[in-house]
């Protein structure tokens, strides 16, 4: 199964729609806890039924992972969606601008291979920012093709996860890092921000990193374990909702090494 041109792109406007209804309600915003103590708003129960219909209709036969409903899998699925519909909800119900709908698309071997990342408020040198990757297609920003810089493997600048420091030995490190407390923002900023190196981001789940993975590897960037072992998607991990099991990093081969040499976890 190939996805349409025209269904992708009702799609993206989909996302695109609740990303913009994300912010429209941003100022009015009541914070609530999850059992795990994470915060949940009503926009993340809103968005997700958006999406989940939208899904539904145009994928009938493909299934569906969501941070906050029921997961629905079909079998012989040729694709499987992951929505995170607030990525960053914390910063979100604070009223700060760093969050993001996030869409990732798994093929049949549960492998990333599309995206759409809408940040209302986190742009590049403008207000928002539109991410679009369909499956086979190439990947564009903002509405047009996006080709990440070169010079990727020379660590300079890094994102990092809100919690990454209790676990890393900065000893030795004299980079620059940038934190904005969305795993799919940190993931995504080594192939959008031209001076933006790696990312590092600790053991989360499916939804806070299909969308942002499927942009590194379009770019020929990816993600590894901290141990240098292959990151892999398995059953668990995307359908029993499980966290990944250590810290990991995002880069080029190279630029993921280096970063493990330079900031490694303590022991």
């Amino acid at each position: 199964m190939t996805i349409d041109a025209s269904d992708f792109k009702q799609l993206e406007d989909t996302v695109w729609d609740c990303a913009r209804l994300a912010r429209s309600l941003q100022c009015e915003i009541h914070r609530t806890y999850k059992s795990d103590g994470s915060v949940l708003t009503e926009t993340d129960l809103k968005i997700s039924r958006i999406v989940e219909d939208c899904i539904t209709r145009l994928f009938p036969s493909c299934s569906f992972v969501c941070e906050e409903t029921p997961v629905i899998r079909k079998k012989d699925s040729p694709y499987t969606f992951v929505l995170d519909p607030v990525d960053g909800t914390d910063v979100y119900s604070q009223g700060l601008p760093s969050f993001a709908v996030a869409l990732g698309i798994l093929d049949r071997n549960l492998k990333p291979c599309g995206a759409l990342i809408a940040a209302p408020r986190f742009g590049l040198a403008r207000e928002e920012l539109l991410v679009s990757l369909q499956p086979g297609g190439r990947l564009m920003i903002d509405g047009k093709p996006f080709e990440a810089g070169p010079d990727k493997d020379v660590i300079h600048q890094i994102t990092l996860g809100s919690n990454d420091h209790a676990r890393l030995d900065f000893t030795h490190f004299d980079a620059k890092i940038r934190t904005f407390g969305s795993s799919i923002i940190h993931l995504l900023a080594p192939v959008v921000y031209s001076s933006i190196q790696a990312c590092i981001n600790q053991p989360s789940y499916v939804w806070d990193i299909a969308a942002s993975h499927a942009v590194l590897l379009s770019q020929g960037m990816d993600i590894s374990y901290y141990d240098g072992s292959p990151f892999t998607y398995t059953d668990s991990f995307v359908y029993g909702k499980e966290k990944y099991r250590m810290e990991i990093c995002a880069g080029t081969e190279k630029g993921r090494s280096s970063l493990r040499s330079m900031l490694p976890l303590r022991a």
